[in-house]
C-alpha cells in the first residue's frame, strides 16, 4: 500500500526530534510506528490477493485509512512546530517558537492516543480473523475450486487462438512482415535457428498475431507446436506439451526437466521444427526452454510473444529479432478491434501485468491515473513526483531519482507505459494507453489513491480524498466539491475547465487544502492566480503550464516549502519576489522577454538550492541600440547564476528574433561546478571555452557552435564523464573536422552532428570515441559534391551503428536523390559489417529509412 512506506518513514524521523519527548509522546508513536510495521507487511500480502471477500476488503480499507489519518497528523505537527533556525530569531521569538512546540506537542498527543486506539482495535480484528489466511484460501480457492460460475469462464486469452479470419483487422501488415522476415533466409546458406519475438501490452493482440503466422507457415516445418506458458509456468508439462507436439513418443510421466530437454535435442536434432513460444513473463523460464530447442542448422524457426522488452531481448539475442508490436499496431487495434475482446475480459488480461509487478513499482504505476487521456509525461517531473510522495528513497547506493528512473524504465520494459521523445537512447516522456489508463483509474479508486471528478466520474469517494483530478467541471461538480472536507488532499490536478472559471474552484477549495503539496492548473482559460495561493503552506509544486496566466501574485512568496516551479515564458514576477524562494529546486521556462526583465536573473543567485534551470530569450533586439552590450550584461547574469547556485541542469534557448551569438567566455564557473546537463539550443556560440574542458561532472552535453575548431574538439573530448554530446555547426576549419584518437571522448556512448554547410568533410581516426554505441550524422546538401564529401568519414574506425540523415536544401538543380544516397552510402559497402541506415529528408520532411 502506497502510504505506509513514507509514514513509516516519517515517524521514525519524528522519533528523532526532542520536543517529542512530551507527555510520553515518543512512547505512542513508537507504538504506533511497530504496529503500523507489522501490519504493512500483512497488507503487502493482501495485495497479492487479486480477490478479497468482504471483510478482509473492509480491513484493509479500514487500515489504509488509519494511515492517512496518521500522515496527516505528523504532517500537520511539523508544519507546527517548523520555524526558522533559532540563531535567527530574537530571545523573545525563541521563547515563542517554545510555547508553539508544547503546545503542539499536547495536541499530537491526544489525537495519536485516538489514533492508537483505532490500532489496537484493527489488531485485535486481524488475530481475531486472520485476514491473511482467508485472502489466501481465496486465492487458492480460485485456482482450485471455484463456484459454478466461475468455474464457467475461460481464460481471457483462449479466444485468440480460435478467432475467425474474418474478424481480424489491421493483421496482415504484420503478420506479413513476420512471415517475410521468417522465411528471407530459407534458401540461403545461413540454416540457423532464427528467433522472432513479438512484445506488448497485455490485450493487444500478439497471441493472435503469433497464431495466424504460426498457421500460414507450419505447412513448411517437418514439426511444428503453439505452447503457452503464463505468469507461473509448470515447465515439467510445457516441455511434455513441446515433446507431444514435435512427435517425440519416448517420454513418460516421470520425466523430470532434465529428462525432457535432453531427449527433445535428440528428437529435434535432424528435424526442421517451428515452435510458438506464447505469454513468456520471465526470462528464466525462456532459458529453460530454449535449452531444448536444439540450434541444428536446419531452418528451423521460433517465435515468442511476451509483455516484457527485457524478455524479447533475451529470446531474439538467440539469432533473431524483436518486434515491439506496441508501436506498430497498438492505436490501431485498440480502437478499430484486432479481435473482439471483452471489458471483462480486458480487466483480466491487464490484472496479470498489474499483479505481476513488485509492490513499490504498483504504486508508482497507479501514481499515473493522476493523469489525463493522451497527455504526454515528462520522465524527470513524474520522477520527481514519485520521489515527493515518499514512493522512492535511495537505495544500494543510488540516488532517489536513479532508482526512479530504474523504475521508470521498468514500466516502459513491461509495456505498461509507452517510450515518448526519444534521445540518446533513453525516453524522456511517456504516455499511458487509454485502455491501461482506465485500469488503474479503476484501481486507483478502488483502493482510495485517487478520486477523478470529470464526465465519466461524477462522484467523491465515501473516504477521505488524498489525491483529486477535476477535468471538464460545471455548476453540479462546484456544488458537490462544497459539501467535502478536502483538508486530506495531498494534489489536485484542474484540467480542460471550459465551462466555469478555475479561479472559482481555488476560491472554494483553498481555505480547505491544508495538506496540499502538488498544484497543477491547465487550461487555456485560467489567466490569472489568486493571491490566496499563498495560504498553500505545504505546497512543494505549482506547474500552470498550459494556461495563460502572465502575472505570478506577489504571495507566492509565502510558499516557503515550494520546491518545484513550472511556468510559461510569458509569466512574469513582480520585482523582488523570485528571490525570495528560497526552497526553489526547479525553475522551468523562465522567459526574459526585455533587457529590465533580464537584469531580474541577479536575483536568482540567491536562490542556493536551484539544481534545474530552464531560461528562454524571447527579447526582440532590433529597436534596442545597445543590444550587444545589454546581450552580453544579460548573459553574464546567467555566468553569474551558474557560479552562485548549485545547479545541475541548465537549458538556454534562444527564440529572439534574428540572428545572434552568445559568448560563454564570462561564465568561468568554480572547479567545484556541480553541472550535470546543459542543453544550449538556437543559440549559437563562436568558441567552445577553456573553462567547459573543467566540468569534471558533465554527461550530456547541447551546443551550437558556428565554426569547429580543432582546439574545441580537443575541450570537448577532455570532459571525463561525458556520454551524450549534441553538435550543430555551419562547418569546420579548412572545410575539415576531425576527430583524433588523442582527443579523448573515453565516455561518450552517444554523438550526434548537425552539418548546415554544404562541403564539409568529417573524419574519425582510429581510436576515436572508443564506447560511443550510436552515431546520428545530419548533412545539408546543396550538390553532389557535397555529398561525396559527407560520405568520406572514416566509418571503419568506428564500431558503432551509424545513423546518417541527409538534408537537401534547395531541390532546384540538385542531384537525384537516389544519386545522394547512393553517395552516402558507398563507405559502408566496403564495410558491410557496421549496422546501419540512411535516410531522407527533403525540406524537413522525412522520406523514409533504407536499411542496408
Amino acid at each position: 500500500m502506497g502510504v505506509m512506506k513514507p509514514l513509516l518513514s516519517k515517524l521514525t524521523k519524528l522519533l528523532e526530534e526532542e520536543y517529542v519527548k512530551v507527555k510520553g509522546v515518543r512512547k505512542k508513536i513508537n507504538f504506533l510506528r511497530d504496529e503500523l510495521s507489522a501490519m504493512s507487511a500483512t497488507l503487502q500480502m493482501l495485495g497479492d490477493a487479486e480477490q478479497l471477500n468482504p471483510e478482509t476488503r473492509e480491513w484493509r480499507d479500514k487500515l489504509r485509512e488509519l494511515a492517512y489519518d496518521l500522515e496527516d497528523c505528523v504532517d500537520a505537527f511539523t508544519l507546527r512546530v517548523d520555524h526558522e533556525p533559532e540563531d535567527r530569531l530574537s530571545a523573545f521569538e525563541r521563547f515563542f517558537c517554545k510555547l508553539k512546540k508544547l503546545k503542539a506537542c499536547h495536541a499530537i498527543s491526544n489525537q495519536i492516543e485516538e489514533l492508537k486506539t483505532r490500532a489496537i482495535v484493527a489488531s485485535e480484528r486481524h488475530k481475531r480473523y486472520n485476514f491473511v489466511q482467508s485472502a489466501q484460501e481465496t486465492s487458492a480457492g480460485n485456482l482450485h475450486e471455484k463456484p459454478p460460475r466461475e468455474m464457467s469462464s475461460i481464460d481471457p486469452r483462449l479466444p485468440a487462438l480460435f478467432v475467425e479470419i474474418e474478424k481480424l483487422i489491421g493483421i496482415d501488415g504484420p503478420k506479413k512482415h513476420i512471415i517475410e522476415r521468417l522465411t528471407m533466409e530459407m534458401k540461403s546458406s545461413s540454416m540457423k535457428v532464427k528467433v522472432v519475438s513479438i512484445y506488448g501490452c497485455g490485450g493487444i493482440g500478439k497471441t493472435t498475431l503469433a497464431n495466424q503466422v504460426y498457421h500460414a507457415i507450419k505447412r513448411q516445418f517437418s514439426c511444428s507446436v503453439f505452447v503457452s506458458v503464463s505468469r507461473t509456468p509448470n515447465m515439467t508439462k510445457i516441455l511434455r506439451d513441446v515433446a507431444k507436439g514435435v512427435g517425440l513418443t519416448d517420454y513418460t510421466m516421470d520425466d523430470d526437466v532434465q529428462q525432457l530437454i535432453n531427449k527433445l535435442r535428440m528428437h529435434l536434432h535432424d528435424k526442421r521444427y517451428l515452435v510458438v513460444v506464447d505469454d513468456i513473463w520471465d526470462a528464466k523460464a525462456w532459458d529453460i526452454i530454449h535449452l531444448a530447442l536444439l540450434n541444428n542448422h536446419n531452418g528451423s524457426r521460433i517465435i515468442t510473444t511476451t509483455r516484457s522488452a527485457t524478455v524479447a531481448s533475451c529470446c531474439s539475442s538467440q539469432g533473431g529479432f524483436s518486434i515491439g508490436y506496441w508501436k506498430n499496431v497498438v492505436d490501431y487495434h485498440w480502437h478499430l478491434s484486432l479481435f473482439p475482446v471483452y471489458a471483462e475480459d480486458m480487466a483480466k488480461i491487464l490484472s496479470f501485468s498489474y499483479f505481476d509487478l513488485p509492490h513499490h513499482l504498483r504504486t508508482c504505476f497507479l501514481y499515473l491515473s493522476v493523469f489525463p487521456e493522451d497527455h504526454v509525461i515528462k520522465k524527470q517531473r513524474l520522477i520527481n513526483r514519485w520521489i515527493a510522495e515518499g514512493f522512492i528513497h535511495e537505495e544500494q547506493g543510488r540516488r532517489a531519482y536513479e532508482t526512479g528512473e530504474y523504475y521508470f524504465n521498468d514500466l516502459i520494459n513491461r509495456s505498461l507505459i509507452q517510450p515518448v521523445d526519444v534521445e540518446y537512447g533513453q525516453a524522456t516522456a511517456c504516455q499511458v494507453h487509454d485502455i491501461i489508463l482506465d485500469y488503474i483509474k479503476c484501481k486507483a479508486s478502488e483502493e482510495n489513491f485517487v478520486t477523478s471528478l470529470d464526465a465519466e466520474h461524477g462522484y467523491i469517494s465515501e473516504y477521505k480524498v488524498r489525491r483529486l483530478c477535476l477535468a471538464n467541471c460545471d455548476e453540479r461538480d462546484v456544488t458537490m466539491l462544497r459539501s467535502q472536507i478536502l483538508s486530506h488532499v495531498r494534489t489536485l490536478t484542474v484540467t480542460k475547465i471550459v465551462r466555469i472559471r478555475t479561479t472559482m474552484i481555488l476560491h472554494i477549495c483553498i481555505d480547505k487544502l491544508y495538506h496540499l503539496k502538488y498544484l497543477r492548473l491547465s487550461s487555456k482559460s485560467i489567466t490569472n492566480l489568486t493571491g490566496e495561493i499563498g495560504e498553500l503552506k505545504c505546497l512543494e509544486t505549482l506547474d500552470t503550464q498550459g494556461t495563460r496566466i502572465e502575472q505570478m501574485p506577489p504571495t507566492i512568496t509565502k510558499l516557503q516549502r515550494l520546491a518545484h516551479l513550472y511556468i510559461d515564458s510569458a509569466t512574469r514576477f513582480p520585482e523582488g519576489t523570485i528571490g525570495q524562494m528560497h526552497n526553489l529546486e526547479e525553475l522551468w521556462q523562465y522567459g526574459v522577454k526585455s533587457y529590465k526583465q533580464g537584469k531580474t536573473l541577479q536575483e536568482l543567485t540567491k536562490l542556493t538550492k536551484l539544481m534545474t534551470f530552464q531560461i528562454e530569450w524571447i527579447i526582440d533586439w532590433s529597436d534596442d541600440s545597445d543590444r550587444i552590450s545589454h546581450a552580453y550584461e544579460i548573459q553574464c547574469h546567467l555566468g553569474a547564476l551558474l557560479s552562485s547556485c548549485n545547479l545541475h541542469n541548465l537549458y538556454v534557448r534562444d527564440s529572439c528574433k534574428g540572428f545572434h551569438l552568445m559568448s560563454l567566455d564570462s561564465w568561468c564557473p568554480a572547479a567545484s561546478c556541480t553541472l550535470r546537463k546543459l542543453h544550449i539550443d538556437e543559440c549559437f556560440i563562436c568558441i567552445v571555452p577553456v573553462w567547459m574542458g573543467s566540468l569534471g561532472n558533465l554527461g550530456v552535453l547541447e551546443l551550437s557552435i558556428v565554426s569547429i575548431r580543432p582546439e574545441d574538439v580537443e575541450i570537448l573530448g577532455s570532459l571525463p564523464t561525458l556520454l551524450f554530446l549534441k553538435l550543430a555547426t555551419y562547418g569546420g576549419k579548412d572545410g575539415r573536422i576531425i576527430v583524433h584518437g588523442r582527443h579523448g571522448f573515453r565516455s561518450l556512448k552517444y554523438f550526434s552532428l548537425f552539418v548546415a554547410a554544404c562541403g564539409t568533410t568529417l573524419e574519425f581516426e582510429a581510436g576515436s570515441m572508443p564506447r560511443v554505441e550510436h552515431l546520428k550524422l545530419k548533412f545539408i546538401v546543396f550538390q553532389m559534391e557535397c555529398a561525396n564529401y559527407a560520405s568520406n568519414f572514416g566509418i571503419h574506425h568506428l564500431s558503432t551503428r551509424a545513423s546518417l540523415v541527409c538534408g537537401r536544401a534547395h531541390p532546384v538543380g540538385s542531384a537525384p536523390a537516389s544519386a545522394i544516397q547512393a553517395a552516402l552510402k558507398l563507405p559502408f559497402r566496403h564495410f558491410p559489417t557496421v549496422p546501419h541506415s540512411v535516410s531522407k529528408q527533403w525540406l524537413g520532411v522525412d522520406a523514409g529509412i533504407l536499411n542496408a
